[in-house]
C-alpha cells in the first residue's frame, strides 16, 4: 500500500514542479472528498479532489480553477478503460464542483468572476510508454462525461506531459546557466497576442500559461529586461518536428502577425526530438519567407534573418518511490 501511495505521489509532485513554471497557483487542500450534488445520479456519496490550480484568464476579467485528477501509471497501465472510467468521474466532479459550497468554500476566492474545468493528468512513471495516447480518449464519448454546457475538461497524456516537462527543464536551465539566459520568473510571462475579436483585457494580470496553451503546438515565453529597458526576449517553444520548410515558414507568419519581430526584441525557437535536418530546414525557411517579402521593409527582412532556432536536450523526470517513502 504504502508503495502505491508513493508512485501515486509521483504525479502529484511533478504536476506541482510543471504548473509551477506556467505560473499557475495551487489554492486549497489536497486529496480530499467533497460531498456529491447528485448522489443518486452520479452513483456517489462523495466527490474525490487531489488538487486545485487557479490562473487569470487573458481575454476575459475571469479566473479559471483546474479541478485534477492525477493519475501516475506504468506503462502497461495506460489502458482505453481506465482512461474512460478517470474521465466520466472527472466529468462528473467539474459537474459538482460548479454548485457545490462545500467545494467553492475550500477552493474558490471571493468576489471573483470565475469557471472551473476539469484536467486529467496521466503521468508514465515509469518512462515506458510509447502508444498512441490518444487512442485511448477515442473511446470516450462526449455524452458519457455528463458535462454542463460550457464546462470543459482538458488531458494531459505522457506525451504532452514529457514535452511540457522539456519546456519546463530548459526554462530552469536558461536562468541557471553562469550568464542567465533568462531573467527570474517575476521578469517574465506567457504571451497572449492581441487577437482580432479577442482583445488581451489582462496583460499585467494573467501572466500564467493557459490550458489551450499548455495543449498547443506553441508556447512563447517573453522576457522583459530587468533593468527596464525596451529590450525583451521572446522564447517560441514549438512541440511539431520540423520537417518541412512549409511548417517553419507558418511558424514564422505566426511570429510576425502576433508583432514579435522588431528591433527590440530577440526571438528564439526551441524545439525537442525535432528532425535531423530541422535546421538547414529552418534556415531555408527563413530565406524563402524573406524572398516572399520583396517589396516590403527591408528591417523586417533582418528580423527574420535573427530568429535563432535551438534544438534542446531531451530530459526525463523519474522519481524513486523508496525515497518518496523515507521523507513521507
Amino acid at each position: 500500500m504504502a508503495e502505491n501511495e508513493n508512485i501515486a505521489r509521483q504525479a502529484e509532485l511533478l504536476a506541482g514542479e510543471l504548473f509551477a513554471e506556467f505560473f499557475w497557483e495551487r489554492v486549497g487542500p489536497t486529496n480530499h472528498d467533497w460531498p456529491c450534488e447528485a448522489p443518486e445520479e452520479h452513483g456517489v456519496a462523495t466527490h474525490p479532489c487531489d488538487v486545485v490550480y487557479y490562473y487569470d484568464e487573458p481575454y476575459s476579467a475571469q479566473r479559471t480553477y483546474v479541478h485534477c485528477d492525477l493519475k501516475s501509471y506504468a506503462k502497461g497501465s495506460i489502458k482505453s478503460l481506465a482512461i474512460k472510467s478517470a474521465l466520466i468521474s472527472l466529468g462528473k466532479q467539474v459537474s459538482c464542483a460548479d454548485k457545490s459550497s462545500a467545494w467553492q468554500e475550500k477552493h474558490a476566492h471571493d468576489d471573483v468572476t470565475y469557471s472551473i474545468c476539469g484536467l486529467l493528468f496521466v503521468y508514465n512513471h515509469d518512462g515506458q510508454y510509447d502508444s498512441d495516447f490518444n487512442t485511448s480518449l477515442t473511446f470516450v464519448a462526449n455524452e458519457s462525461l455528463q458535462l454542463p454546457r460550457g464546462k470543459k475538461v482538458f488531458v494531459l497524456g505522457p506525451k504532452e506531459i514529457f514535452w511540457l516537462d522539456n519546456i519546463s527543464s530548459e526554462i530552469q536551465r536558461m536562468r541557471g546557466k553562469r550568464i542567465a539566459e533568462l531573467p527570474s520568473a517575476e521578469h517574465c510571462s506567457y504571451y497572449h497576442p492581441q487577437l482580432v475579436r479577442k482583445a488581451n483585457l489582462q496583460i499585467k494580470k494573467a501572466k500564467s500559461a493557459t490550458l489551450e496553451t499548455l495543449t498547443s503546438p506553441i508556447i512563447i515565453l517573453e522576457a522583459r529586461d530587468p533593468k527596464g529597458s525596451a529590450q525583451r526576449k521572446i522564447i517560441v517553444f514549438y512541440s511539431r518536428a520540423g520537417e518541412t520548410t512549409a511548417e517553419f515558414t507558418y511558424l514564422i507568419d505566426i511570429i510576425r502577425k502576433y508583432e514579435l519581430l522588431d528591433e527590440r526584441t530577440k526571438v528564439i525557437i526551441k524545439t525537442l526530438n525535432a528532425s535531423a535536418n530541422s535546421s538547414p530546414t529552418f534556415q531555408k525557411s527563413q530565406q524563402q519567407y524573406i524572398e516572399g517579402l520583396a517589396g516590403t521593409s527591408t528591417d523586417l527582412s533582418e528580423y527574420v534573418l535573427a530568429i535563432k532556432y535551438e534544438p534542446i536536450s531531451e530530459i526525463k523526470t523519474t522519481y524513486s518511490s523508496i525515497d518518496l517513502g523515507t521523507w513521507s
